[in-house]
């Protein structure tokens, strides 16, 4: 969940953005979800993954995918790659937000992890 410039807070488990239809698709199908994993990075420090797929892309998106995938430093949302419906692909590093070119998943998630190897604090 994003609350205000660069601040992720984790829903309480069960319940926030990670359930089906809390994802903002309109749609009479269920989006599936693919991918949902958080990892410790270290203290302090984690990385958060959740990709589903969708019958219909995103607005704002030319595939069939909804993702968010987040790196939180002492509660703040530091990196983040997501396609917001009617933003579309783009990322997140501090409060600046750049468009992102979605290529697959597979590069996704690569350019997530280098983006959180590269980080460095302000």
């Amino acid at each position: 969940m994003h609350s205000g410039p660069g601040r992720c807070i984790p829903a309480p488990s069960g319940r926030g953005v990670d359930r089906i239809h809390d994802v903002g698709i309109n749609t009479n199908m269920k989006a599936r979800l693919l991918l949902r994993e958080r990892h410790i990075v270290s203290e302090g420090r984690f990385a958060e993954m959740v990709i589903w797929q969708s019958p219909r892309s995103v607005p704002g998106s030319a595939h069939g995918f909804k993702y968010r995938l987040a790196f939180v430093v002492d509660e703040v949302c530091v990196l983040r790659f997501d396609n917001e419906t009617g933003k579309g692909d783009h990322k997140h590093i501090g409060a600046k937000e750049v468009p992102y070119v979605f290529t697959g998943l597979a590069q996704l998630v690569t350019d997530f992890w280098t983006g959180i190897d590269e980080w460095r604090p302000p």
